[in-house]
C-alpha cells in the first residue's frame, strides 16, 4: 500500500511488537487512548520540520498532558517543539494503532493529525527538540524520517495537508 486508505489497516513491526495501523478521516475521533496530536505546519509557504539531532527530521507533535484535548495538545506541542504559534488549523484525520503482539499487546492508540498555519517565534528551544528548519512542500517527504512500515500513513498525511495549508 503506497498511501493509507480509509479504515484499511496494515501491519507494522515496531520495536519487537506487531501493530495494525489505519487512517480514519475526520470529524470524529475513534475509541482508544488519545495519543496526542501532530501537524504539517505551514509558515510562509513552507513546511516546518523539527529534530533533536539535526539528522532525523519530523513533524512537530506529541502526547497529551492531563486535561488536554486534541487541540490543546496541538497548540502546546507546536509552541514547545517548533517555537511557533498556531494561527489556524484543520483536522486532517486520525491514525489508530492496535498492538496485536508483543509486550504491549492490547492498547489502541489514536493520534490526531492536523494542517496548521503557524507564526514562527524566535528560535529558543527549551525541550527535546533542538533544531527547526523550513522545507519546500515538494521536498517534505524526502526530508522527513519515516520509520519502517509507516510510509503509507505519512503519504496520506502529506496528501491531506496539500500545498496550501489548513484553509
Amino acid at each position: 500500500m503506497d498511501v493509507a486508505q480509509d479504515a484499511k489497516a496494515w501491519r507494522v513491526s515496531h520495536r519487537g511488537q506487531q501493530w495494525d495501523i489505519a487512517w480514519y478521516p475526520p470529524p470524529h475521533p475513534l475509541a482508544g487512548t488519545a495519543h496526542g496530536s501532530a501537524a504539517v505546519c505551514w509558515a510562509h509557504g513552507q513546511v516546518v520540520l523539527v529534530s533533536s539531532d539535526a539528522q532525523l527530521w519530523g513533524l512537530p507533535g506529541g502526547r497529551p498532558e492531563p486535561g488536554e484535548d486534541w487541540l490543546d495538545v496541538l497548540h502546546r506541542e507546536i509552541a514547545e517543539e517548533a517555537c511557533a504559534l498556531v494561527t489556524a488549523q484543520r483536522l486532517l484525520g486520525y491514525s489508530r494503532g492496535v498492538c496485536i503482539r508483543g509486550h504491549e499487546a492490547g492498547p489502541v492508540l489514536v493520534r490526531a493529525w492536523w494542517a496548521a498555519t503557524v507564526d514562527l517565534q524566535p528560535w529558543q528551544p527549551q525541550h527535546e527538540i533542538s533544531h527547526r528548519k523550513l522545507v519546500a512542500p515538494q521536498h517534505v517527504y524526502a526530508a522527513i524520517w519515516v520509520e519502517d512500515g509507516y510510509a503509507p500513513l505519512y503519504r496520506r498525511i502529506l496528501s491531506e495537508a496539500g500545498q496550501g495549508g489548513p484553509h
